[in-house]
Parts: structure tokens; sequence; C-alpha cells
């Protein structure tokens, strides 16, 4: 992400906490120069995972199911 200068020292403590959660590096423009702000060391791909979720219903129910009439084997 790219911004300005001014708009850094408008949101400085939220921009710092969003790249030290995202590990995503923000640049910012200043008298034409680009300045990095980026967290030192390299997240895992892991920790850049959100949690979904994606079951819709009681999840014990898929664990009782009976699949054997879908099974159609090798």
């Amino acid at each position: 992400m790219k911004i300005t200068a001014t708009s850094l020292r408008k949101n400085l403590y939220r921009i710092l906490d969003r790249v030290a959660t995202t590990g995503t590096p923000v640049e910012i423009e200043r008298k034409g120069k680009i300045i990095k702000i980026l967290v030192e060391g390299k997240r895992s791909k892991l920790e850049n995972l959100e949690p979904h979720s994606v079951i819709n219903g009681n999840p014990e129910d898929i664990v009782h199911m009976d699949w054997s009439g879908e099974w159609k084997g090798m």
C-alpha cells in the first residue's frame, strides 16, 4: 500500500498495527522518495491465514453421516 506522509501522520498507530498484524509493508512517498514500513523478519504462510466458518449446521451431524451408499471403491 502506498500513502502520503500526511496520511501516515493522521493514522500512524492504525497503520502500524495493520503492518504488524498482516505483515504487509506500507510505502510512504515523501519528497519524491519512497520510505517503507515493514515487519522485521519473515512471517510464515500459516500466520497469514484467517479463520473461516464453513460448516452450516452442527459439525457433529457430519461425523455421524453414512457415506457407504456414495462410495464406489476402486
